[in-house]
């Protein structure tokens, strides 16, 4: 006997909701599991993107060109000269956003109390800041003015380790081309923040000019720093400037640290695990209820298979019974996802952990990134997994011989 696709959906309903107490708890679950699939996502995905942001931001850039054996020796021997023309055209092309020449070397900052391993960079403050650097992070004097600009702007961090604050002078010392040392002296002339303390302590900034002056190399710089359009897939850029920088080495952020590119990488297999990993847990629950909801039919199955109703047909019934619920329990748990974490957009703050945070290369706030593709894939791992779960039962119910189902008390 065949029925109806209507009248076989009402039938489930109907069979759904007999025992409303099992179903309201069964539907929370589901509600709830959708619900820790995506809010969970959603964090992981904001903690990777933030230290990836951060990292690009240490970086900067999204490619960056070096001389050959910069990278083994940082100092200010391994350098290029400025960018030819084969490399000004795909500088200026629409597939680049900004980019900077920077000297980066290490170099030794003394006050009149302390003095501090450091990294001096030379820049262009208008790059500098078109790469990613935040204006708002001074928190005391200005950022330079320009590449010729004869102070220095350091981190917080740096400024109490010196115990020397805004206005006051410093000296600067590092090795020229020929191994000499080369020092000058630098009034501090902003103070900045940064997510990462480390950072504060770390970095330096002077003007490009000023720094090449000192450091007695012309023209030539450590490194260029390329922003493009999209961090995810920075490969072409790299592959364009590569071809134009030929005798130089173009990395891009994935190479330049792996780290973060693992991250990125296993976190779409962390979602789907993670996914699956909440639904295995929940279906002991959906075939619990589907399997006490056949138990307490028996009879009624024995009479449908009396009066002619295929297995195929049992099955389907019991199938889309489990759907409806599925179907319930999805719009339950994305409502509340959604709603849950767009009010979290703002940020979430975690400084109770933030050293941890900051050993992973993340910021003290967290911010929840909803991508959806995650709300997609959590809806289909829920109803594929669902329908498996699914099948043990609606297979059991097709089973049932109408004399013995008839004859169950």
């Amino acid at each position: 006997m065949a029925m109806p696709v209507a009248a076989m959906s009402r039938l489930a309903w109907r069979n759904l909701w007999r025992n409303y107490r099992r179903t309201v708890i069964m539907l929370l679950a589901i509600a709830l599991g959708v619900w820790a699939m995506i809010f969970m996502t959603a964090l992981m995905r904001g903690m990777v993107d933030d230290m990836v942001q951060q990292g690009i931001v240490a970086l900067p850039g999204h490619v960056q060109v070096h001389a050959e054996a910069y990278r083994d020796d940082p100092s200010i021997t391994h350098s290029l000269p400025a960018p030819g023309k084969a490399m000004l055209e795909v500088l200026e092309s629409r597939q680049v956003i900004a980019w900077s020449s920077r000297i980066k070397v290490p170099a030794m900052i003394s006050s009149e109390y302390e003095n501090r391993g450091i990294s001096l960079l030379g820049i262009d403050p208008e790059g500098e800041l078109a790469l990613g650097f935040d204006p708002d992070d001074i928190v005391a004097g200005q950022f330079l003015t320009d590449a010729g600009d004869g102070g220095v702007v350091i981190g917080r961090k740096l400024a109490e380790r010196l115990e020397t604050r805004l206005g006051k002078r410093v000296v600067v010392m590092s090795q020229d081309p020929g191994n000499t040392i080369a020092d000058r002296g630098f009034r501090i002339v902003g103070i900045f923040k940064a997510e990462l303390e480390n950072r504060e302590e770390t970095i330096v900034y002077a003007g490009r000019d000023v720094v090449q002056a000192m450091l007695r190399v012309g023209n030539d710089v450590s490194e260029i720093a390329v922003l493009g359009h999209d961090y995810r897939t920075p490969e072409k850029l790299a592959a364009d400037l590569g071809d134009a920088a030929a005798g130089f080495e173009v990395l891009s952020w994935l190479e330049l640290d792996p780290y973060l590119s693992t991250m990125m990488k296993v976190m779409d297999g962390f979602v789907l695990v993670w996914m699956v990993v909440i639904f295995l847990a929940l279906s002991f629950g959906l075939v619990n209820t589907l399997m006490m909801a056949i138990f307490e039919r028996v009879r009624e199955i024995g009479l449908m298979r009396a009066l002619g109703m295929r297995p195929s047909a049992i099955v389907y019934e019991i199938l889309v019974e489990s759907l409806m619920l599925l179907a319930l329990g999805l719009l339950l748990g994305n409502v509340l996802a959604v709603s849950t974490i767009i009010p979290l957009k703002s940020g979430i703050d975690v400084s109770v952990v933030a050293e941890g945070m900051e050993m992973m290369g993340a910021s003290s706030m967290l911010y929840p990134v909803l991508q959806w593709p995650d709300v997609l894939l959590a809806n289909a791992v829920v109803i594929v997994l669902g329908i498996l779960t699914s099948l043990l039962p609606a297979w059991r119910a097709s089973q049932y011989r109408p004399v013995e189902a008839l004859a169950r008390n």
